[in-house]
Parts: structure tokens; sequence; C-alpha cells
């Protein structure tokens, strides 16, 4: 069970407490409006009205000790840049953010946030590739050009191993894992010789242009 602060109680920051919580986590969640305080008290460990703009607070609830403290304000980007700061400069470890523009990402870096995201941006990457792509089922933006998806296997996958796929060469994808169905299993880092069935599921790490690459390769082969 890890410990976490939630700064910034917006829809975002809701949620993000919830389900954290709903994990068995430790949820500290924070936000200088009573009501937002209010509709969450009952769901996690602590919540507290408090001005993340002013240190003083932050350092009274020994954010120090939190696991990570994850900054959603995302409306107001002084704010967000402020609460970043204050919490780098009292000496919390893990320090993360929601950022509404590139801009707005970098400044946040720059103050001290080792990770920033952009939940708006990600969803609507994620849903495009879901779109275009029918055999994917997630994707997830890693780094800049990468992601990790979740495929059902095309047809030309079935029945071949790993080994003969060779996906690691042709399209520069790491199988990370395959969920089986039948049986009901998990194989991490599967090993060359596993055999793609049409029930598996496929969870690879790649350029986030690697469904492209695959289209082209079919089109190749038809042609």
């Amino acid at each position: 069970m890890a410990q976490f602060a939630i700064i910034g109680l917006g829809n975002f920051g809701h949620y993000l407490a919830l389900n954290l919580a709903r994990k068995g986590h430790e949820v500290l969640a924070i936000d200088s409006q009573g009501d937002k305080v209010d509709a969450i008290r009952d769901d996690v460990t602590q919540a507290v009205v408090a001005d993340a703009t002013d240190p003083e607070p932050l350092r009274q609830l020994g954010l120090t000790a939190a696991d990570a403290t994850v900054v959603c304000i995302g409306s107001d980007m002084s704010k967000s840049i402020l609460a970043v700061l204050n919490l780098r400069e009292i000496g919390c470890r893990r320090v993360m953010a929601m950022a509404i523009s590139e801009p707005h990402g970098r400044v946040l870096q720059r103050v001290g946030a080792v990770e920033v995201f952009f939940p708006e941006r990600d969803l609507a990457e994620s849903l495009a590739e879901k779109l275009h792509n029918p055999n994917m089922l997630e994707y997830l933006p890693f780094i800049e050009g990468y992601g990790i998806i979740e495929l059902t296997p095309p047809e030309e996958f079935i029945g071949k191993s790993l080994k003969d796929l060779d996906l690691i060469n042709r399209f520069g994808v790491q199988v990370l894992a395959i969920k089986e169905m039948v049986p009901d299993r998990m194989n991490l880092i599967p090993t060359a010789g596993f055999v793609v069935k049409d029930s598996d599921l496929l969870i690879l790490l790649g350029p986030s242009d690697f469904l492209e690459g695959l289209q082209k390769a079919r089109k190749g082969k038809k042609n």
C-alpha cells in the first residue's frame, strides 16, 4: 500500500483519488474549495481544504512522506506552477502534474515536476488510434514516438511463433506480454517459441506508427 496526495479535485483529480483509494492506497485529497473536499471525504483516507499556492499548509500536512504527489490543477496555470514549486521546495520526492498545453508542461518541468501528463491530449490520441486501427483494443502513450498497444492478433499472426513473426526486427516492436483467454493466464515476456492463437491478446511496446507499418506489409504481400 502506497501513500498518495492529490491536489486539485476537479473531475480528473476527483476520479484519480477515488481509483487510488479503491485500489487500497492511502490517499490525501486536497482542494481550496470546501464543496469539492466534502464530495470525496468519505471515499479517501483524508480530505483537506488547503491552498497549494501557500507552502505552509503543504508542509503541515506532511506531504514529504507521500510516495507521489499529483497536482491536478488544470484550469489555472499560475496556481499549478506555484503548487509544484512549493512542493519541491518543501522536499516532496515525486511531484507529478497535469498540463493543459505544451508551454504549460514545459514550465511545470522547469519548476520541478518529474512527470507531466496531458489527459485530454492522451485520451484523444488513444481514441484516434482505436478508431483508426480496428485490431487495437487499447493504446497508451509511452514516450515521444512510442506507445504501449493492446492488440488482437491480425490473421497473419495466428498459428505463428513469435520467432517466426520477428516483430522486433520487422517493426521495432517488443512483446511485453500475451494474455491467453484459453486457458486464462498472462504470459509476461513470452519466449520466442510462443505460438499466437486467435483468442490471444498481445501487449506490445513499440513505435506509434507500428500499425501503419503492419498495414503496409499486408498490402505488400497482396501485391
